[in-house]
């Protein structure tokens, strides 16, 4: 019913093994020096974490769990209380969301379509380059994007099989090829991925017109940031 997809680049993955019996495990790492052990799935250094998401979506499309919770291998940066988290949709995956999609995450953040609030100062962004959301937008939907995109930093959701199946495996596909071949197209992605699977993941009205909202240590995604 649950799977935690983790995308790895030399991480220590020792916290997996506190993780809920229940929940199945895929690693796939990019370090390439066996490391992360027998089990995990080897994927090319290219693409980020945006790049291992898709490769999972496309080629288990068919097979999705019923809840799929993606991250990095260190998921504590951006979620302080992952493994609380995760206790939580293992006791309740039936409570996780009724959208279907859930950040994961303590901190909501906006950019512009050109990346000039958050990605040219950032500071290992060392050569202040912009970041082309509105391109990024028109590669992956033929269509013009939002001129601001709200997200969990970090990169790292939980996402319901029906959903993901909205969008054809074909669309999945297309993205891969764009997570290989657009500039910075990973923090185009960690902006975009509720946007990819055709929602809103951030209740506006409840930002009240806020761009950066630090958020409380939570069970689980908080109810009323969702539409």
């Amino acid at each position: 019913m649950l799977e935690l997809v983790v995308a790895r680049y030399t991480e220590d993955l020792a916290w997996l093994r506190k993780r809920p019996a229940s929940l199945h495990v895929t690693v796939y790492d990019k370090s390439a020096d066996g490391s992360a052990g027998p089990d995990a799935l080897v994927l090319p250094n290219v693409g980020r974490e945006a790049h291992t998401y898709l490769h999972h979506l496309v080629e288990r499309y068919d097979t999705l769990a019923e809840w799929t919770i993606f991250c990095q291998g260190k998921p504590f940066d951006h979620a302080f209380d992952f493994k609380k988290t995760l206790r939580a949709f293992a006791d309740a995956p039936d409570a996780i969301s009724p959208l279907g999609f859930c950040w994961l995450g303590h901190l909501i953040d906006t950019d512009d379509d050109q990346g000039d609030r958050l990605f040219r100062p950032w500071s290992k962004n060392e050569d202040g380059r912009g970041l082309d959301l509105r391109g990024f937008h028109r590669a992956l939907f033929d269509t013009d994007g939002p001129p601001a995109y709200t997200f969990v930093l970090g990169a790292q959701f939980a996402v319901h099989r029906d959903v993901v199946r909205r969008q054809t495996r074909a669309f999945y596909e297309r993205a891969l090829a764009v997570s290989i071949t657009f500039l910075d197209a990973a923090h185009c992605f960690e902006r975009s991925w509720d946007l990819v699977f055709g929602l809103v993941g951030i209740d506006r009205q409840w930002l009240a017109g806020r761009q950066t909202v630090h958020l409380k240590p939570m069970r689980h995604q908080t109810p009323d940031l969702l539409q």
